[in-house]
């Protein structure tokens, strides 16, 4: 997913919640919840209200409203995935509707984000590695049901994942070529041989959508990983897509191989995996985010391994 979010609703006003309204929707699932002992604002589309420390009520912000969040889809991700022994994810614990405001009841992964910690290289490296174990475990669990589902919209062939990557990188490429000089940079060959990599048959799998440093959980006491959160932009295409949003070769690498420690990689899947790395890089030239100098350095390493 690399266009623009367009929200739905974007003028409508966006009220924190009293305690006694957060209170009465936890109180509904969990009779004992006391007291809201924290609103954490940090979510883009979401507000999530922390009760005794241990109890999160998130709520779907109205005014950020988009089509591809919904936390009616968090829930029947999370509710599957709970069969995993062991995941570290939010554990529902319900759900439904309060006047108007939707939300979900469920467990607190206790942690800070990995944005929010300073680590040394090593102890980084484990917390990719664990988190890249991870998304392995999520992608390999029993589709079947979730397949049968209309919230999880993407990719169901190999045709739909190259028509998907193809209109990503022609809009990326005229944002960066917009954004400045792309002298000596041939940014169409480089997504050329990309979409030649790509696999003409695969299984697709949910994937997490951005399970990024915003999302990745760590104890701050040890600085080991503790859980992944946010699964309200869930969508369906190739495993190797999860692992995009670590676009610099410093963190693809640790992650790449915490993915790997479960087994061998399907056929097509580094190819892929780096189809989306340089759709990164070049989306966070375009952002202003990244230098394209810098990018296409990085970018020319990233092709030149395979």
């Amino acid at each position: 997913m690399f266009t623009g979010d367009t929200y739905l609703q974007p003028d409508i006003p966006d009220p924190v919640l009293a305690d006694d309204v957060v209170l009465r929707i936890a109180r509904r699932h969990l009779a004992k919840v006391v007291s809201v002992t924290a609103v954490d604002e940090s979510g883009g589309e979401a507000r999530v209200y922390v009760c005794d420390g241990d109890i999160v009520v998130k709520t779907q912000r109205p005014h950020r409203l988009r089509a591809r969040t919904s936390l009616a889809k968090e829930v029947l991700i999370l509710e599957h995935l709970a069969a995993l022994d062991g995941l570290a994810i939010p554990r529902v614990l319900g759900y439904g509707n309060d006047s108007d405001v939707e939300y979900i009841v469920m467990t607190r992964i206790p942690g800070i984000a990995l944005e929010a910690a300073k680590l040394e290289s090593q102890a980084r490296n484990m917390v990719l590695e664990n988190l890249g174990e991870t998304l392995r475990r999520i992608h390999e669990a029993d589709q079947t049901a979730l397949d049968e589902s209309s919230l999880i919209p993407g990719d169901k062939d190999g045709a739909d994942l190259r028509e998907r990557v193809a209109s990503g990188f022609d809009a990326l490429i005229a944002a960066v070529e917009a954004h400045g000089s792309v002298a000596g940079m041939d940014l169409r060959n480089i997504a050329d041989v990309c979409l030649a990599g790509l696999p003409v048959e695969f299984r697709p799998v949910v994937l997490h959508s951005n399970p990024g440093a915003a999302h990745c959980l760590l104890d701050p006491r040890t600085g080991l990983f503790a859980g992944l959160i946010d699964f309200a932009d869930a969508y369906r295409s190739h495993p190797a897509f999860d692992l995009r949003v670590w676009s610099s070769l410093a963190d693809s690498r640790p992650l790449l191989s915490g993915y790997s420690r479960r087994g061998p990689l399907g056929e097509g899947f580094e190819a892929v995996r780096r189809c989306g790395i340089v759709l990164t890089q070049l989306r966070d030239v375009a952002r202003g985010s990244r230098d394209l100098q810098g990018a296409f350095r990085s970018i020319e390493r990233l092709l030149d391994e395979s």
